[in-house]
């Protein structure tokens, strides 16, 4: 009898445990989303965008600021910018978001990993890489015109000739971009691998995976504003990077160690 009821008992923690299991993914998604989304409201707010339901209501949906994209026919309509410091806001959130919502949906114990795994995505996943990406740009723009004219262009008359001489035209830009954040994404995970070594006296080698590159397509916003200051490509690819910037923060809320 008593055997019978520990099988019920260890089968009644197996159900509950694998319906936690089955709910947490959904609800850290939805917690990480939800903090990326209070981000980028302060971040409308901050850069002038109206966030009363009214005003909402009565704006076309195409010209609401997540949506809004750069026209070049009338370019002095506003568009949110993101730059550095509101990626990094964003992806804070996000991480700050999955970290709440794994320590409602899954059990206690894995707290600790979810902190852990909190400092890396922050530490390696985003400021450095943004900051490798920053810097690069920040250079590249100080030397641009004379990057740009040591170039070689072709003489030839023609659309076809056009189109390559502005290949070549932004070709320094995107190679600084593309060799930064590639620099930046190794160099986060070192500093990951150290983090943990050191502060949380882990050996753990952190090898770098897809859902990695996920929080940089903010880089590549970055690289195609390097080709144009302004650019509706540039402004699409910005108004994407809320999305991927909630994979750090789901990361996080779903980690537990091995």
């Amino acid at each position: 009898m008593a055997i019978r009821q520990i099988i019920s008992f260890n089968g009644y923690n197996s159900n509950q445990q694998q319906k936690k299991d089955k709910y947490l993914k959904p609800a850290v998604v939805l917690t990480s989303a939800m903090g990326v989304g209070a981000a980028l409201a302060v971040i409308s707010k901050k850069q002038g965008f109206s966030l009363k339901p009214s005003s909402i209501k009565n704006t076309p949906v195409k010209d609401w600021a997540i949506f809004r994209l750069f026209n070049k026919k009338l370019p002095d309509k506003k568009t949110i910018e993101l730059e550095e410091k509101e990626i990094i806001s964003m992806a804070a959130a996000s991480v700050a978001g999955g970290l709440t919502g794994g320590a409602i949906f899954d059990d206690k114990k894995h707290f600790k990993a979810k902190l852990r795994e909190s400092v890396n995505q922050i530490l390696g996943n985003v400021l450095v890489p943004v900051a490798c990406v920053g810097a690069a740009s920040r250079l590249y723009k100080a030397h641009k015109e004379k990057l740009i004219s040591v170039m070689p262009q072709l003489k030839n008359t023609g659309k076809a000739a056009n189109n390559f001489n502005k290949v070549l035209r932004v070709l320094p830009g995107s190679l600084a971009t593309v060799i930064s954040l590639g620099i930046g994404i190794v160099a986060g995970n070192k500093v990951s691998n150290f983090i943990n070594e050191k502060l949380f006296h882990k050996k753990v080698e952190r090898n770098i995976k897809g859902s990695d590159f996920a929080p940089h397509v903010d880089d590549l916003g970055m690289a195609v504003s390097l080709m144009a200051d302004k650019s509706k490509g540039a402004s699409f690819i910005q108004r994407i990077v809320p999305l991927f910037l909630c994979v750090p923060g789901i990361e996080t809320g779903t980690h537990r160690d091995i």
